[in-house]
């Protein structure tokens, strides 16, 4: 069968049928109760987990989950779209990853007067989440800071020298939580490694590439690079394995998915920070439903980073991790 791609108006208008078959009592969707998940890309790896937790979360607590989200982050005004149909629909609670951190507060904020709202993930500026289940993003870049120093003193035996930052998109909530956690990281325990490079990307792995050549031949004594989520540390994880850098350049990246794996395995990333994505689709449905039921829910859930290395990805909880079930 010959594939077809589809445009964003496209896809948005094939969520917005699946939602109202879901809300309508269609056969493809039987049960009563409707919590539609919006993530920010589908196409990523990533977001593929935390949807396959929600739709767990969605089998074993009997509730029609409608999977929607934009084909990439940068897509935020499609987001805002999918969030507006979304709720036009009279579901019973909203779950939603917000894709840019001003730009959906206003909207967030609207469709709270309708259904309750659980975010995931990334912020709003918003107060009016019912619960918001994260990584604490800032202790994410803690720990990612901890993992470039320890990588740096491995393979030179003193955590010195100059490092870079890459960061996916500007204004992200979690992106700009996990730099934060980062540059203070560094400033407060790490004095003797100079962050000399702090680059924004425009979400696609080929530009994490080319600013990862870039600040290898500008930055000749570069000694470490912080990529900090799945495309950004794609794209330097092939810019150091091409131009040979993997043995002078220590990498942490941030997620996880073949690819990175397999540079983890190989040694041309030193090590991942993993957030527990999909813990927060199946608990962000769970918390949608009970806060729909007018149920006490937690305002702040953190669901957990781990440093995966070299050392450790073959222990069961890593390798719990690494391997999610995704179908």
């Amino acid at each position: 069968m010959k594939s077809v791609k589809l445009g964003r108006r496209a896809v948005l208008g094939l969520s917005a049928i699946a939602l109202v078959a879901g809300m309508s009592g269609m056969p493809a969707f039987a049960q009563d109760v409707t919590i539609p998940i919006i993530v920010k890309d589908t196409t990523s790896f990533y977001w593929q987990i935390v949807l396959a937790g929600a739709r767990a979360a969605g089998k074993d607590l009997g509730v029609n989950v409608p999977e929607l989200g934009a084909q990439a982050e940068t897509d935020i005004n499609g987001q805002i779209s999918i969030l507006e149909n979304a709720v036009a629909g009279k579901p019973a609670a909203v779950v939603i990853a917000p894709t840019e951190k001003s730009a959906l507060g206003a909207p967030i904020t609207e469709a709270a007067k309708s259904v309750p709202i659980v975010g995931i993930d990334s912020s709003a500026d918003s107060d009016a989440f019912t619960s918001f289940l994260t990584t604490d993003n800032v202790q994410g870049g803690r720990i990612a800071a901890d993992g470039l120093a320890a990588a740096i003193m491995a393979a030179t035996g003193k955590a010195e020298g100059e490092v870079a930052l890459i960061t996916s998109v500007p204004n992200a909530g979690s992106l700009e939580e996990r730099r934060k956690g980062f540059t203070e990281q560094l400033a407060a325990k790490y004095p003797g490694l100079k962050l000399v490079a702090d680059k924004y990307a425009d979400g696609q792995a080929a530009t994490g590439l080319n600013i990862t050549t870039d600040l290898l031949t500008a930055n000749p004594n570069l000694v470490g690079i912080f990529a900090s989520n799945l495309i950004m540390a794609q794209g330097a994880g092939q810019a150091l394995a091409e131009n040979d850098a993997s043995k002078k350049v220590a990498l942490i990246g941030f997620d996880s998915d073949d690819k990175l794996v397999g540079f983890l395995k190989d040694g041309t990333i030193d090590a991942l920070v993993v957030q527990d994505p999909y813990r927060m689709g199946y608990d962000g449905i769970k918390t949608a439903l009970a806060a729909s039921k007018g149920e006490a829910v937690e305002k702040f859930v953190d669901t957990g980073a781990n440093l995966i290395t070299t050392a450790n990805m073959n222990d069961p909880r890593s390798q719990e991790l690494l391997n999610p079930k995704v179908n």
